[in-house]
């Protein structure tokens, strides 16, 4: 099976520069404007674009009109992955949509809400990913689901999405991990009922944890968890911007 995998982020925001300031200083990026008048600003860090930020569409409804990181799958059939997504219980939020020199793209949620994008990209041969562990750039993703065992499935039948570690966290649940290709990528667990809806969270690599920690709140943003020692030495801390919108830290230096 054709096994997807994360290959772009966007923030969606009710205010696009006061995000750019901001993630450019937490995250040590630059920015620039996609094209004249597109009202999209590409981030990038370590040679190459992390994802993008654009305004909240005045129109848009719940659950887009609330600032929010999403995350898009690439598919190798956007049509069919919409039919598949349908068939499974998943919610089509705009129906697939061509991006003229950029892709075709859906905007979907799993059948407990969390959002994601699917998209077939234009180019035949896009950029070879980025080493992992490079600052700036997304490190792992996050389920927050409403049941973990349900959207485990959900994702491995439509996605071809592999498992790996479960790890049992006591009254918080199972965490499974999972892989999208050669190695684990992310991981799934119920969410915790303080966490507002199912959703993705994103976790951005930074050099140092306690200095991206620092930047956050020197800029206007607020630490919600961490700093916090995870399996495997590594640090994160969840945060939230100035706007609103959650996003994590991922550290191997605390």
């Amino acid at each position: 099976m054709f096994s997807s995998k994360f290959i772009w982020y966007e923030l969606n925001t009710p205010d696009p520069k006061a995000a750019e300031v901001f993630y450019g200083r937490v995250l040590e990026c630059t920015a620039r404007e996609f094209a004249p008048g597109a009202g999209y600003t590409i981030l990038s860090a370590g040679g190459a674009d992390i994802g993008g930020i654009m305004a909240i569409p005045e129109n848009a409804c719940e659950p887009h009109a609330r600032p929010a990181w999403v995350g898009y799958i690439g598919v190798s059939d956007t049509d069919d992955a919409v039919a598949r997504l349908r068939a499974a219980g998943g919610s089509v939020f705009k129906e697939p949509t061509d991006i003229p020199g950029v892709g075709r793209f859906a905007v979907v949620a799993d059948p407990h809400g969390a959002v994601f994008l699917l998209m077939k990209g234009a180019v035949e041969n896009p950029p070879p990913p980025v080493a992992p562990g490079t600052p700036g750039h997304v490190g792992w993703h996050e389920l927050h689901a409403g049941d973990g065992k349900q959207a485990f499935s959900f994702y491995s039948g439509i996605f071809g999405w592999t498992p790996a570690e479960a790890m049992d966290m006591g009254e918080m649940g199972v965490y499974q991990i999972f892989a999208t290709g050669n190695g684990p990528v992310g991981g799934m667990m119920t969410k915790m009922p303080e966490f507002p809806a199912p959703s993705w969270l994103y976790y951005f690599n930074v050099t140092a944890l306690d200095a991206a920690i620092a930047r956050v709140k020197e800029n206007g943003g607020q630490v919600l968890m961490g700093p916090h020692e995870v399996p495997g030495g590594q640090w994160i801390a969840q945060c939230l911007d100035p706007q609103g919108a959650m996003f994590a830290l991922l550290s191997s230096k605390r």
